[in-house]
């Protein structure tokens, strides 16, 4: 991984007081889409930043790319200032876009040697092949973009991020419209990108792949940071859990029993109580038992980052 400058930073991106208002027009009123947005991720951090839709995350990504202006506010990259020093600033970023742009008449191969060019990379420096082939594309690399799949065209935009082995890469919904089996190539690779350093930024709608990659996580609502942790202590900030009970006899309702609790009939027929840590779990049991229901087996469940979000981004702003 190439490193841009001369001492690592503490910081592969930072963000102060950012700021980003889109004017309207006659019809449509200006929209405060970044309010004054504070972050510092870590270098070699695994990052996740997550938002419902219109929560500012794209606009946060494309301030950091140079595609939108910011209205206030700093950002810096690898220490560089994106005002300042842009274009170390931009060379130490990869970025990944939702969009499939590019140009359909170039191949994967003529558009990863192209970018490589744009970034000023020597050819004897070019790691082309190791990357189409990193990302299953080198079978097609000779392809018109205009003839690859929804996946491949995807998987393309994350090959020309890397072109010039940025030490920060973002990836923004990289995974949405790949299968199953591409979607574990392309993480089997990000990975081992990040275990030579390299820091991850990944914005996703796929909340498990959020929970399972990343070792921190930021979640922005209405132009906000509302919670920045690392990702236990934000799965700890549902102070809620579920009780899963298999009764031995179906059950056609709830019981009258178990009025006043937070319970529920799944499909599968279980029983299911949601509670918080204040309660005992031997105290619900009473209560199932005296409501007349024989458990043949239960569980517990624990929060996931799917519910943390839904909570914490439900409330109006």
């Amino acid at each position: 991984m190439r490193d841009p400058s001369p001492h690592a930073p503490d910081f592969a991106i930072r963000a102060e007081g950012l700021e980003k208002t889109y004017r309207g027009d006659r019809k449509t009123p200006p929209k405060r889409a970044l309010k004054g947005i504070d972050l510092a991720i870590p270098r070699g951090s695994f990052f996740g930043l997550l938002g419902p839709n219109g929560a500012g995350k794209s606009t946060f990504i494309n301030i950091l790319g140079g595609l939108v202006v910011k209205s206030g506010g700093k950002a810096s990259i690898w220490g560089y200032d994106i005002d300042a020093d842009p274009r170390n600033a931009r060379g130490a970023i990869g970025i990944v876009p939702q969009e499939l742009n590019m140009d359909p008449f170039f191949s994967p191969w003529e558009s990863l040697e192209m970018q490589a060019g744009f970034y000023g990379v020597p050819k004897a420096e070019r790691r082309s092949e190791e990357i189409l082939k990193a990302v299953g594309l080198w079978d097609k690399k000779d392809a018109y973009a205009r003839t690859l799949s929804g996946g491949m065209k995807r998987r393309l935009l994350v090959a020309k991020a890397l072109v010039h082995a940025p030490p920060v890469v973002v990836l923004d919904e990289p995974t949405a419209g790949v299968d199953v089996e591409l979607r574990r190539q392309l993480w089997a690779y990000v990975k081992e990108l990040h275990a030579q350093g390299t820091t991850i930024v990944l914005t996703t709608h796929y909340l498990e792949e959020a929970q399972e990659l990343c070792d921190t996580i930021a979640i922005i609502n209405h132009g906000e940071v509302i919670a920045c942790e690392p990702t236990p202590q934000i799965l700890s900030r549902l102070d809620r859990r579920t009780l899963v009970i298999a009764p031995q006899a179906e059950l056609s309702a709830l019981p009258a029993g178990l009025d006043g609790l937070d319970a529920t009939l799944r499909k599968d027929g279980a029983l299911a109580i949601s509670y918080a840590s204040s309660q005992t779990v031997e105290s619900l049991l009473e209560r199932v038992k005296a409501a007349g229901v024989s458990i043949k087996d239960l569980k517990t469940e624990e929060p996931d980052l799917e519910d943390v979000f839904v909570s914490m981004t439900s409330a109006p702003g």
